[in-house]
């Protein structure tokens, strides 16, 4: 033991003090995300890596999974989802019975104020919202027959992250990591960026009952420009990483000395591998958070170049990369924007032209990259919106029946299942609930659900509790 360490010992420095000024060697704020769900990680984590990669139960169609998620309910009537009767009967009565789930008072038909148009060889109908995406429908896969359980957004929002509506559950890219591991050792299995921090926070990406290492790191939040979204203190000048390495490894000493005395810890545990874990990330973050690497075509792509696209398109990029790299699981989140109870025509524009090309520019690099075969895409929102009109100018929250599509990881290109009425409110032909859609994103990944499973307070729990069905049709 170095003099450094003699002197230290000769205070008698406790362990929490030698934790806390150790940890600054390696990035503690770094460690924040990693250790946010320690405290409620009531089960032991195995001694070993616990994102070394896994075997599936059956041969995958996806490695990872991109999610891009709009945040306050997308409209499909003016999206994805084409509504003839719906123009025809504008300012009409709606002629079926109104679900009682709706905010506020809601009133007739009201039509969709944008164009909409067939594209691509599988004619899928695309309003003139999105017409970057549009060039790229015959390599999505729409789901028109989307239904969910609650009409709140944080409800909603846990439910389409976790399958719970109701309780505190792990989300859906820490099942993920914990069935399967992380394609790349050096960084973590499940990272969000710019995650929403209201109508849930951090619980629609934490790991619940699951160890702490499965819990989604963020980068940033909703709250910052995406440009300013870095994983904190991920390099350390002042201390050489040999000197650090010695730093981690006599912490692990004291620590494996501390499980000695008092048996299985998994909160001290998933500490010890998070410090590993942050060690590692110092090898690689720094260069995947480092756009400027990026061709000047490739950030144009990305519409980096417009102000106005320039947000998303960062966070789409780094989603590439991060994909590229071997993370498993990548949330995009463009929060808090698509609730328009009113100003539906200026704000659903608005939207739109943030995230369309960003969005394109992602399934072309995807896919001219040789990724998209077996990167899953997912867009959607928490739910849709209603046909009806609330006030003069605005749509109010309809899980009843929404869209969401799919792009490569094995699900069948130009093709749309499902379908809601005539007037786009209900779900009625192949419906498909949250549940159902994460059996179908697990079974894509190679993992079958009801196996997918974790024992905590003396039952077995999995992603969709005791329901869902694998949607077949939908895959390639």
């Amino acid at each position: 033991m170095n003099s450094h360490w003699n002197s230290l010992m000769g205070n008698r420095i406790s362990r929490r003090e030698m934790l806390q000024i150790s940890s600054c060697g390696f990035g503690s704020l770094a460690l924040a995300g990693l250790l946010a769900e320690e405290a409620v990680a009531r089960v032991a984590v195995d001694s070993g890596n616990p994102l070394t990669q896994k075997v599936p139960h059956f041969s995958p169609r996806a490695k990872r999974i991109i999610f891009l998620f709009m945040h306050g309910g997308p409209s499909q009537v003016d999206t994805f989802d084409y509504k003839p009767l719906l123009q025809r009967d504008h300012g009409k009565p709606f002629p079926y019975e109104r679900p009682r789930v709706v905010s506020s008072e809601t009133f007739n038909l009201l039509k969709s104020p944008w164009a909409f148009k067939r594209y691509g060889e599988s004619g899928q109908w695309v309003s003139e919202l999105f017409p970057n995406v549009a060039e790229h429908v015959d390599d999505l896969c729409f789901i028109k027959s989307m239904h969910a359980s609650n009409s709140r957004h944080g409800a909603a929002l846990l439910e389409l992250h976790t399958g719970s509506d109701t309780f505190v559950r792990p989300s859906i890219g820490s099942w993920i990591t914990y069935g399967l591991g992380s394609e790349n050792q050096d960084m973590p299995g499940f990272i969000t960026i710019c995650p929403t921090q209201g109508h849930g926070g951090a619980n629609n990406y934490n790991s619940a009952f699951l160890p702490a290492p499965y819990t989604g790191t963020a980068i940033g939040t909703s709250k910052i420009e995406a440009k300013n979204a870095k994983i904190p203190f991920i390099t350390n000048d002042q201390v050489p990483r040999d000197v650090q390495r010695r730093h981690l490894d006599f912490i692990r000493e004291m620590n494996q000395q501390q499980l000695a005395r008092t048996g299985p810890d998994p909160n001290l545990e998933g500490r010890i591998q998070a410090f590993e874990l942050a060690f590692r990330m110092q090898a690689q973050a720094p260069g995947l958070q480092d756009l400027s690497r990026e061709s000047d075509a490739t950030r144009k792509l990305y519409g980096l170049d417009d102000r106005m696209t320039e947000d998303f398109g960062r966070q789409c990029l780094m989603a590439r990369r991060l994909a590229e790299a071997g993370v498993r699981f990548v949330q995009v989140s463009h929060s808090y924007k698509w609730d328009q109870h009113r100003r539906l025509r200026r704000d659903h524009t608005q939207n739109a032209r943030e995230v369309d090309k960003p969005i394109a520019g992602l399934l072309r690099d995807l896919k001219g990259r040789g990724l998209l075969q077996d990167t899953l895409v997912l867009w959607g929102g928490e739910f849709g919106r209603t046909p009806v009109a609330q006030g003069s100018d605005g749509r109010d929250h309809n899980p009843q029946g929404f869209t969401m599509w799919m792009a490569g990881g094995g699900v069948k290109p130009g093709f749309s299942y499902g379908a809601t009425d005539d007037y786009g409110y209900y779900a009625m032909e192949n419906k498909v609930h949250i549940h159902d859609l994460h059996a179908t994103i697990l079974h894509l990944m190679g993992l079958d659900h009801t196996r997918l499973t974790y024992r905590y307070a003396g039952r077995d729990f999995r992603l969709t509790d005791i329901h869902g069905n694998v949607i077949t049709d939908i895959m390639a």
